[in-house]
């Protein structure tokens, strides 16, 4: 779906049955928008699709089976990458723009096999600091158990390691409710993310510095409660603005400090991945 950032002139723009689209990410200079399909979670028939930005001409990207369960997609515009966390496969991953070069960069299974049962172990958030060669996602962990937590690592594997024994990997925060989508502003150096547990600190969007230490973090600052199971997120970081969804099927919109929030859209089914880009003459 697609509406202008008030709500106003809601469409439907790609319809194709019950295959549970998740992430969404848009190159808005190619004028294409990619997402995720999580499809049968207990099957390994997750896919990644493309489409012109008014929905025409879709095309797969990667095909059913080329990923497990893909929640959220971002992409690097200057290398040309598509970035996604693979849930049920326990993965974080990346491929081309053109689905080629699909690779593995973090595995989290510890052996187990695919779909994984152990939600420590699903990955569902993604984010990249392209630039400070950094890749982030969140691991979700048991529904209300205080499991979630958010990583960082290198953009690429480390010479001579591999995805399941790379040492790089840190823990930037733990015992997090469930920590679903994420976003970076590095204009700040901060970083944004759902998270869908209970109250208080479920059902929020939080932020957190991207470059505290474990001797200097603090708490992350929840900016907006109360959400129906809150799942996407997208920074309008030029206009200071932030987009969330959630499975209640509203739309809502805040600046980024959490104030002004409004309820742009409501009853719109489960609502799950968010974009927001800026088009000639409009915004969406």
């Amino acid at each position: 779906m697609s509406a202008n950032p008030d709500g106003s002139d809601l469409q439907v723009i790609v319809e194709e049955g019950r295959k549970l689209p998740d992430g969404l990410a848009a190159d808005v200079a190619a004028g294409f928008l990619y997402w995720t399909n999580m499809g049968n979670p207990k099957a390994n028939d997750g896919s990644i699709l493309r489409s012109d930005l008014d929905g025409r001409h879709m095309s797969t990207i990667v095909p059913p089976g080329g990923t497990f369960t893909p929640k959220q997609l971002t992409i690097d515009q200057a290398q040309r990458k598509l970035y996604w966390s693979d849930r049920e496969g326990m993965r974080v991953m990346r491929a081309n723009f053109d689905g080629t070069a699909v690779e593995t960069l973090v595995d989290t299974s510890q052996g187990d096999t695919r779909p994984g049962h152990d939600a420590k172990k699903w990955c569902v958030g993604i984010a990249v600091d392209a630039t400070g060669g950094k890749i982030y996602w969140t691991q979700k962990g048991g529904d209300n158990a205080g499991e979630g937590r958010i990583f960082r690592a290198g953009i690429n594997i480390p010479t001579g390691e591999t995805s399941t024994n790379r040492k790089d990997i840190e823990v930037l925060f733990d015992s997090l409710p469930e920590p679903i989508d994420l976003e970076l502003d590095l204009n700040t150096r901060m970083m944004y993310w759902t998270d869908r547990g209970d109250p208080p600190r479920g059902n929020t969007v939080n932020r957190a510095p991207m470059d505290s230490d474990s001797q200097t973090r603090k708490e992350p600052e929840i900016l907006i409660g109360h959400l129906m199971e809150g799942i996407g997120l997208a920074l309008d970081r030029k206009g200071g603005r932030m987009f969330v969804t959630d499975l209640g099927g509203s739309v809502y919109s805040a600046n980024l400090d959490g104030s002004n929030q409004k309820t742009i859209l409501i009853a719109q089914g489960n609502l799950s991945g968010i974009a927001y880009v800026e088009l000639p003459g409009r915004r969406k």
